[in-house]
């Protein structure tokens, strides 16, 4: 009938976010629709590496993993997925690739956000959150998520309110031997505690200066005994060697050991704080319960405003920038060096007191 509510899926696929940060900020909708489909088939659709990202969690009874290059490069992966059947899929994505993938597929209901030029790809057009000029509204990609999972189950926008679920991920065994496997190879003892820096970025405006990470992890390592991880993808590796170097302390470089998303997850769980620029690891440890001091310039914290149960100390470049606007709108004045060595060196303090006095508490709730 015409204004009917369609009936919940009972073979979905999920199509996951590509970024490490974007997928782990995915979970509290895949556990929205597992919780709320305990009898559907749910499959999940993701690029090589978020894999990794999601293991252990039981959120999918499959998971598809395909990377999409070239001109048939949807075809291919459209033809993975078709035997399986699918009702419906929700695009997590925004591309247009990904949409073309469910349209080949021949799944009959596709729901995703009405933009990148792939509206006459899908059946249920979602309007993205935008600002009065029409520009995107800085909206924290959890409840960006939702919103179309949501619309799946039948709900209402203001259902999103009500969603307060956390990030979740776990770490397999096989995640754990790799991680301790590292640390032997470090000469560390599993027992140390220790922080994490996280520098890099896939953005270099995004990056706090080299030499202030250096001098953070001196006063890191002196101040407070820690051993002193520094993350980093391949690509990043002289980065993460340059900080080591002008730390003048031990410093472990994560890149050189390597280091894998999974057997990142296992370091950042077992760890006392992380500082971090606005990149991916910064939602494993939110997802984790690790105390995070997150460093924000030029991007906006609304875009990736995630729940931080272990606590978040969030650093802007500019904290007098009016609620109305937008810090990516103003990369001179949002630029990340304007975050200031002490300001950080404090929040970390204080963020690493906070897990001290937490843990005091724990062990004596007398």
């Amino acid at each position: 009938m015409p204004g009917s509510t369609p009936p919940k899926p009972l073979r979905l696929l999920v199509v996951c976010p590509s970024w490490l940060g974007d997928c782990v900020m995915a979970t509290p909708t895949l556990k929205l629709l597992r919780d709320s489909l305990p009898g559907a088939f749910i499959g999940g659709l993701v690029r090589p590496g978020m894999d990794e990202v999601l293991a252990g969690l039981p959120y999918f009874d499959e998971l598809h993993v395909a990377r999409s290059s070239g001109v048939m490069g949807p075809k291919f992966v459209a033809a993975k997925i078709r035997p399986r059947r699918y009702d419906t899929t929700i695009l997590l994505t925004n591309s247009f690739s990904t949409a073309l993938i469910v349209r080949i597929a021949g799944i009959p209901r596709r729901i995703g956000y009405d933009r990148d030029a792939r509206g006459l790809l899908l059946t249920d057009r979602i309007a993205p959150p935008k600002r009065s000029d029409g520009r995107r509204s800085p909206v924290s990609a959890v409840a960006y998520y939702q919103t179309l999972a949501l619309h799946a189950l039948g709900k209402s926008q203001a259902d999103v309110l009500n969603c307060k679920e956390n990030l979740s991920l776990s770490v397999t065994p096989a995640e754990h031997a790799a991680a301790a496997a590292i640390l032997i190879r470090a000469g560390i003892s599993p027992d140390a505690p220790r922080a994490i820096l996280n520098p890099g970025g896939n953005n270099a405006a995004k990056r706090w200066p080299v030499d202030r990470f250096a001098a953070l992890a001196q006063h890191l390592h002196t101040a407070h005994g820690l051993t002193i991880l520094i993350n980093g993808s391949p690509g990043e590796a002289d980065l993460v060697d340059e900080i080591a170097k002008q730390a003048g302390v031990p410093c472990t470089c994560l890149p050189r050991l390597g280091i894998t998303i999974g057997s990142l997850k296992a370091l950042v769980k077992g760890s006392v704080v992380m500082v971090t620029n606005d990149t991916g690891p910064r939602h494993i440890a939110a997802a984790f319960g690790v105390p995070l001091v997150s460093l924000f310039g030029p991007t906006d914290p609304r875009w990736t405003t995630i729940p931080a149960p272990g606590g978040e100390e969030i650093l802007v470049a500019d904290p007098t920038l009016p609620e109305s606007e937008v810090a990516d709108d103003h990369p001179e004045r949002c630029a990340i060096e304007h975050i200031s060595l002490e300001t950080v060196r404090q929040a970390s303090d204080k963020a690493i007191l906070g897990a001290q006095t937490q843990n005091k508490a724990l062990s004596d709730p007398s």
